[in-house]
């Protein structure tokens, strides 16, 4: 019985092409729009792991001032020393590496080029906390960071806007007046989970950055401290332990709140990935109103079917067709369009997908789950909009749909 009310179903669809087309529509465009809502969400979730990937495994960061805190100025909170990146290293047994930075922007030049750029004094062991890698030449050594040299290494966008051809190694830049002699260039990262861009950067030793870059007030002075932690310890350990050791150090009283903050790459990535997944949830939920709206003119559509077939109902009744064969033909034709509009809307959504991905430079992460549960809840609005009008054939009276003109 199934695969005759499918045939008559499909010899229905066939006759009625144009309007079984644009009965589906709106299936068509529910399906499309959440999976590729949700394919793009999972892009974004990918790539937000993957950029905070990038700051390093195991990283945990610490700089002045609660940036959350509401009321505070963005400067109120006194820098740190490189006393407390020995001290964190000395009393937190889990920190592998310490590297103390600080950073002032300036314009960098070189003959006639030049480029605004953070320029950032640290130490030689910046590369291993962060998990930098070098494209050429090298990073400065201890030797030259207790020496005071002024030498440099370039990321990757300040080589591009001053040496477009050629290598800078051997070269000098200048800015605030220091002739600085490049050395190296970091292999690049790209765009940081926050939008910055990671390679827009200049790195020297710290000691020279004190003498000749920072202001006589704020010589000693450190903006950030990037911790290793030893592979296999709790990196929320550690946020708390040097969070106690800061409020020690700084003299910070039991009722007064934190002039630091203290977080871990993995808390960046959970932030910005719920905030994604909550986006896309809300995103998904809203294009699946189309669905509804399909659902509905899929039942208009039959009601329309039933009235021109009255006559045709009463004939198959009279001559002994059972109600439930009758509905048993409208529910299968009901769900076959609803099925077909949710097939095509996967097709759609695949080919919007893998284009929109490209557009917005996201990475292409297909969820099979999601397009089999949107396949579903097509052939389910065909089972639930179809029954009214496949009960009401199957309930006509034969005699009176036989006078039905």
């Amino acid at each position: 019985m199934f695969w005759n009310a499918l045939l008559l179903a499909l010899r229905e669809i066939r006759r009625n092409l144009l309007r079984a087309s644009l009965t589906v529509l709106g299936i068509v465009i529910g399906v499309a729009a959440v999976i590729t809502m949700v394919t793009l969400g999972n892009g974004a979730t990918a790539l937000i792991t993957a950029q905070v990937a990038s700051l390093g495994s195991n990283i945990v960061i610490v700089r002045p001032g609660q940036r959350m805190s509401p009321g505070q100025p963005a400067g109120w909170a006194p820098a740190f020393k490189e006393e407390d990146a020995d001290a964190i290293l000395d009393n937190v047994l889990a920190v592998r590496e310490v590297a103390a930075s600080a950073q002032r922007g300036s314009t960098v030049s070189y003959m006639t080029e030049s480029t605004f750029t953070p320029v950032i004094g640290t130490l030689p062991n910046y590369l291993d906390v962060g998990s930098w890698k070098l494209a050429e030449g090298r990073f400065f050594h201890e030797g030259e960071q207790r020496a005071g040299r002024a030498v440099c290494v370039l990321g990757e966008s300040v080589r591009a806007a001053l040496f477009a051809r050629g290598s800078p190694l051997g070269e000098k830049v200048r800015f605030r007046g220091v002739a600085c002699e490049v050395i190296g260039v970091l292999a690049p990262k790209g765009q940081s989970a926050l939008g910055q861009d990671q390679d827009d950067m200049l790195l020297m030793p710290l000691k020279s950055y004190q003498r000749r870059v920072a202001g006589r007030r704020s010589r000693q002075d450190v903006g950030t401290l990037l911790l290793a932690v030893r592979e296999g310890q709790s990196t929320e350990r550690v946020v708390r332990e040097v969070a106690d050791l800061m409020r020690e150090r700084r003299g910070i009283a039991p009722n007064e709140a934190d002039n630091f903050s203290v977080f871990d790459t993995r808390q960046i990535s959970d932030a910005l990935s719920s905030t994604t997944r909550v986006l896309t949830t809300l995103l998904g939920a809203v294009a699946a109103v189309s669905l509804l709206v399909g659902g509905i003119g899929i039942m208009n559509i039959m009601l329309v079917s039933v009235t021109e077939r009255t006559r045709e109902i009463g004939t198959r009744l009279a001559i002994g067709a059972l109600e439930r064969e009758v509905l048993m033909q409208f529910l299968v034709e009901a769900v076959a369009l609803s099925s077909f509009g949710g097939l095509l809307g996967i097709a759609l959504a695949l080919v919007a997908s893998f284009a929109l991905t490209n557009l917005l430079h996201l990475p292409f992460v297909l969820d099979l789950q999601i397009m089999l549960l949107a396949f579903l809840v097509s052939a389910g609005i065909g089972v639930l909009f179809g029954f009214v009008p496949a009960r009401r054939a199957a309930r006509l009276d034969p005699i009176e749909a036989l006078r039905h003109e």
